[in-house]
Formats: structure tokens, sequence, C-alpha cells
């Protein structure tokens, strides 16, 4: 593996981390950051699994003829070209209905803080799911 190789993978690995960190975030511009991140960390991932750079996609023959395994060794593969070029047309389609999604959130409740659901943390207390489980196994009469 050369140290470009080692780079672009350092990179990518980077790119995904810091895309998940910003997830994971209660900001939902950050989410919307994170998001951006975690798509061009794939469009890079992409890219770098289409092999070498500077191949062209299409040879007009080569050594052996237009069949030969000499000839297909000097393609370029376009498959991660065109999922780039797709993820590239998500990531925008995504990141315009995430903006919105914000925008909305910040207009009606005037910060992009997500806040905590009540229910949910009560749910997660251990004496909430023991009454929750008692009043399961409860008799209908008792209810």
């Amino acid at each position: 593996m050369s140290t470009l190789d080692m780079t672009m993978a350092a990179v990518v690995g980077g790119l995904f981390a810091a895309g998940f960190y910003l997830m994971l975030q209660r900001s939902l511009m950050r989410i919307v950051l994170g998001f951006i991140v975690l798509g061009h960390g794939t469009n890079l991932l992409l890219l770098v699994a289409g092999g070498p750079p500077g191949r062209p996609p299409v040879v007009q023959g080569g050594a052996g003829g237009p069949g030969s395994p000499e000839a297909t060794a000097e393609y370029a593969d376009p498959l991660p070209q065109a999922m780039a070029l797709t993820s590239i047309v998500i990531t925008f389609g995504l990141t315009a209905f995430l903006l919105a999604l914000a925008y909305r959130s910040w207009l009606i409740s005037g910060h992009d803080e997500v806040r905590d659901d009540v229910g949910d943390r009560l749910i997660g207390t251990p004496r909430a799911r023991r009454a929750a489980a008692e009043d399961r196994d409860a008799p209908e009469e008792a209810r």
C-alpha cells in the first residue's frame, strides 16, 4: 500500500469520524453539517475505490485488441465515478431537505436545539420500567 493510499484512507476515516461526531450533537445545524461532511467522505471513498487517477474510462484498442486482458487493464472503472455523481445528487437533495426542516424548527421554537422528550426519560428509568411491568401484570379489575 502506497503512502497516497494510506493518506487517502486517513482522510476518509477522518471525514467519517467528524461527520458522525457532528451528527450525534443536539444542534440541528451541527447535524446538517455532519451529514454534509459524511457525504464528502462517501464521495472521496467512492473515487478512491475507482483506482489510480489519470486513466481514461474508455481506450480505443490496446496491446492485444479490444477484448484482450491487456486492453482491459488500461480502462478505469466508470462505476465508482457514476456512484459518486449519484451520491452528490442524493447528498444535495437531503441537505436541502434537512436545511428546510432545521429552518422550520428554528421558526417554530426559536432555537435549533433538540430537546429531550420527558416521556423517554420516564420510560428509561428502572423505577418506571418496574411500574410498567407491574401494571401490565396486574389483573384487569385492579386497574
